[in-house]
C-alpha cells in the first residue's frame, strides 16, 4: 500500500551520506535521484524512502510522533542497523532489544532529528 515515504532535510549531501552508508546495511540502493532529494530502496517496485529538501523553500522539520520503520529479518541485523546509524551521528531514541513477544526493534533520530525504528519479528525458538 505505501509505495514510499520522504524525510525533510536542511542539508541534502550531509543526509545522502547518512541514508548512503546505513540502507546498504538492508541491502538498499538509489533509486532515484535529483535536485531536491534522493530515494533508497531494493526495487522500483517495492516500497522506498526518500530524503528532500522541503518544495516550499521552508526550513525541515521533523514531525512530533512520526516514525519510519524499516524491517528486517533478524534481531542481528536490528543491531547491526541501529549501530550503524549510531555510529553515522544519529541519536539514540531507544537501544536494539525485544520490545514485549515477538517484537525485536531499536529507534534512533537521523542528523535531521527525523525518528526512525529498525525492527523484525522473529520467530519464537
Amino acid at each position: 500500500m505505501i509505495g514510499y515515504v520522504t524525510l525533510g532535510t536542511n542539508d541534502l549531501p550531509r543526509a545522502a551520506a547518512f541514508y548512503d552508508a546505513l540502507l546498504a546495511e538492508v541491502g538498499a540502493k538509489r533509486l532515484w535521484e535529483y535536485d531536491r532529494g534522493i530515494g533508497w530502496g531494493v526495487s522500483m517496485e517495492q516500497p522506498s524512502l526518500g530524503v528532500m529538501k522541503p518544495y516550499d523553500g521552508q526550513p525541515a522539520t521533523h514531525g512530533n510522533g512520526t516514525m519510519v520503520a524499516l524491517v528486517v529479518k533478524t534481531p542481528a541485523q536490528v543491531d547491526a542497523v541501529y549501530k550503524k546509524a549510531l555510529a553515522l551521528g544519529a541519536t539514540d531514541e531507544g537501544p536494539a532489544g525485544p520490545r514485549g513477544d515477538g517484537f525485536y526493534a531499536g529507534y534512533f533520530r537521523d542528523l535531521d532529528g527525523n525518528k526512525l525504528d529498525v525492527f523484525c519479528l522473529p520467530k519464537p525458538a
